[in-house]
């Protein structure tokens, strides 16, 4: 088992180093001490790597012993800005029925968590004017820990995520549709900030570098077009099976109040019923066409010539 006390003085002494250097550029550092194993990879990668590392494991033996899953959900907040909500767990090596390891603390998890969200970045090109970027998670990083008994428990979680799913971008003041091409954008009913927002979406959206972010189309949820809520697979349940789980209760609750026949579950019941309406137009339609064709009008209905 990995020397939970020499791995948390290590991690404190990096910071610490971290923290020199930073203030102090002018020092120099060998050429070979970058971490530079973070350059490459998803964040999914990133995140079982930092992990394995805290931990004293190589990324194998950190699949042989535990897995690191997660649910995510998106929060609009008022100044336009999306906050992420994530619940990070981690189980044995065959999921959420097996218990994790010992050394998987939760202190250790919060130690990878900030590390990852300290070395994760993602490079904006250039484009049209404006300077190429580097885009980093900032420093509004809160993690806890979920108990039973605890601030945060797991009935307040589901009730966060409950109020999230039905928040969208309306809290910002902009549209719940998209923008239309001839969309007037100085009369929409919005408020100032979302309007320019929205224009500066529609601005960097113009630019052909900026052409697979798609920032015209989603300019009503201003830029953002992911789902509100993602999550890894083998986290707890999958939609599908909670799909399947609605679509025979809703069988089951069907044959038991006796609006469905007992079939058997490969059995397709058709419902239908056919009524007669008529033959040839109707009166007003028979008079449409007949101006339009210059032909004789059918007084009487039927088939018109």
């Amino acid at each position: 088992m990995p020397d939970t006390t020499a791995r948390a003085a290590l991690i404190k002494g990096l910071r610490e180093l971290a923290t020199f250097l930073e203030a102090n550029p002018t020092v120099p550092v060998p050429s070979f001490a970058g971490l530079t194993y973070f350059a490459r990879g998803t964040d999914l990668d990133i995140r079982a790597e930092v992990d394995a590392k805290n931990a004293g494991l190589t990324q194998r033996e950190l699949r042989e012993q535990a897995v690191l899953s997660f649910a995510k959900v998106a929060e609009y907040q008022r100044r336009g800005v999306v906050h992420f909500h994530a619940v990070i767990r981690v189980d044995g090596p065959e999921g959420p029925a097996t218990p994790p390891p010992a050394w998987a603390t939760a202190d250790l998890l919060t130690d990878a968590i900030g590390h990852a969200a300290s070395a994760v970045a993602v490079t904006v090109p250039a484009a049209g004017d404006d300077p190429a970027r580097v885009l980093r998670w900032g420093a509004q990083l809160d993690v806890r820990e979920i108990t039973m008994t605890g601030d945060l428990t797991e009935q307040a979680v589901a009730a966060y995520i409950a109020k999230y799913a039905t928040k969208a971008a309306e809290c910002v003041g902009t549209l719940d549709r998209r923008i239309n091409p001839l969309d007037d954008l100085t009369a929409l009913p919005i408020r100032d900030h979302a309007r320019r927002l929205i224009a500066e979406c529609l601005r960097l959206g113009a630019l052909d570098e900026l052409a697979d972010l798609r920032l015209v189309q989603w300019a009503h949820m201003l830029g953002f077009r992911g789902h509100f809520s993602t999550k890894s697979r083998r986290y707890s349940t999958t939609l599908g099976t909670l799909r399947a789980a609605r679509t025979e209760h809703m069988r089951s609750e069907a044959i038991t109040t006796g609006r469905l026949p007992l079939f058997d579950e490969d059995t397709v019941l058709v419902v239908s019923h056919w009524e007669y309406a008529g033959q040839g137009f109707s009166a007003g339609d028979a008079l449409l066409v007949s101006a339009l064709t210059g032909n004789r009008f059918a007084a009487s209905g039927g088939v018109h010539e």
